[in-house]
């Protein structure tokens, strides 16, 4: 049996290299100097930190969430409360309760507090949610998701309902998200080894078994739940700082679908699939952008009608279920070129000198 000290050191290359792509794009972008660049890299970070959360419940479960989306929009939300001057949230907000009114934190204290209100969260539905499976389970998370919308598009008082919340300090420094990003990363890598990522994965490929063994599958998929939870929402919470206005409808159905179609194409069991996806979707992304505006190429114009870029994603996530239905990835990870070696090795059969003979000898 393998020991889960063994498993640390197999896997702990692959946080090392998704971090060490994270740091090279960051360190390039600097580089560059580009304040448009450095926000369009703001944005893949950002991207990166919601798909990954997305990953910790969805590739360890086999559940498909609809709903994490809405953990975005309470991060996003609560940081606002947190950081936005105090006269401005009396006028814009005035049903908030008058000690938060009062307050304002700096970004990086209003953060992970964000984040672990979108976490309490999540461990409240996650208790009637995480009982259910299949796609009764992924239609209730959808159901959630609709109800933290239509809670955030009415509450006039504390979320300014439809209006854009405005006056929440806006970060341009590309090394918070850096951080941010890497942290995701290590915690969803550090769930996946822990004995309750294992007894979360034993319950989706063989769920009958895993109950056999005494695993509490309920309880198991609250705990994913609650860490992607806690993920999705600091990914909220840094959003909202990024563009310094938030919008309950910007946290719905067309955020849902970019990071589930990042998910998927990188692979859905994979947390360097759930980065990949993010890079190499996102790079597709801004080419679609790009030709939208329109391309001067030897005085022709070339332009594609605008909208091309969500029917480009839904036919890349209708193609690669069609033909690499595990994603990019799929159940695999990036690690050292010597480890895949021997991993290789391991796996060869062994030589027939030391099978016993089948033969009858008198």
């Amino acid at each position: 049996m393998l020991r889960r000290g063994s498993v640390v050191r197999r896997t702990i290359a692959t946080p090392i290299i998704l971090s060490a792509l994270i740091l090279a794009l960051a360190i390039f972008t600097v580089w560059s100097g580009s304040r448009p660049f450095n926000q369009t890299v703001i944005d893949v970070l950002l991207r990166v930190m919601l798909v990954v959360g997305l990953y910790i419940f969805i590739g360890n479960s086999g559940v498909l969430s609809f709903g994490h989306i809405g953990f975005t929009c309470l991060g996003a939300y609560a940081a606002a409360w947190l950081t936005m001057p105090p006269m401005m949230k009396g006028m814009m907000l005035p049903g908030l309760p008058g000690w938060l009114i009062a307050t304002k934190l700096p970004y990086w204290v209003a953060a992970p507090i964000a984040a672990t209100f979108a976490a309490v969260f999540a461990w409240l539905f996650g208790l009637v949610l995480m009982r259910l499976s299949g796609i009764a389970a992924s239609i209730a998370t959808f159901a959630m998701l609709a109800m933290i919308n239509k809670i955030y598009s009415n509450w006039s008082s504390v979320t300014g309902a439809t209006s854009s919340v405005v006056g929440i300090p806006i970060v341009r420094d590309l090394w918070p998200y850096v951080i941010a990003a890497i942290l995701c990363i290590v915690i969803a890598w550090a769930h996946a080894i822990s004995r309750a990522g294992l007894k979360l994965r034993a319950a989706r490929d063989e769920p009958v078994a895993a109950q056999a063994s005494g695993i509490d599958i309920p309880r198991e998929r609250l705990v994913a739940f609650v860490v992607s939870g806690w993920v999705t929402g600091l990914a909220g919470a840094l959003f909202a700082h990024s563009l310094g206005v938030v919008t309950p409808d910007t946290f719905y159905l067309a955020m849902t679908f970019m990071a589930l179609s990042m998910l998927v194409v990188g692979g859905m069991s994979s947390l360097s699939g759930a980065v990949l996806g993010v890079l190499v979707l996102s790079l597709l992304i801004q080419l679609l952008r790009g030709l939208e505006r329109g391309v001067d190429m030897g005085g022709v114009a070339l332009k594609i009608p605008n909208g091309l870029q969500e029917i480009a994603l839904g036919v890349i996530m209708i193609a690669i279920l069609m033909f690499r239905p595990s994603g990019m990835m799929g159940n695999r990870e990036l690690v050292w070129p010597r480890a895949r070696r021997r991993r290789a090795a391991d796996a060869a059969p062994r030589s027939s000198t030391n099978t016993q003979p089948t033969g009858v000898h008198r």
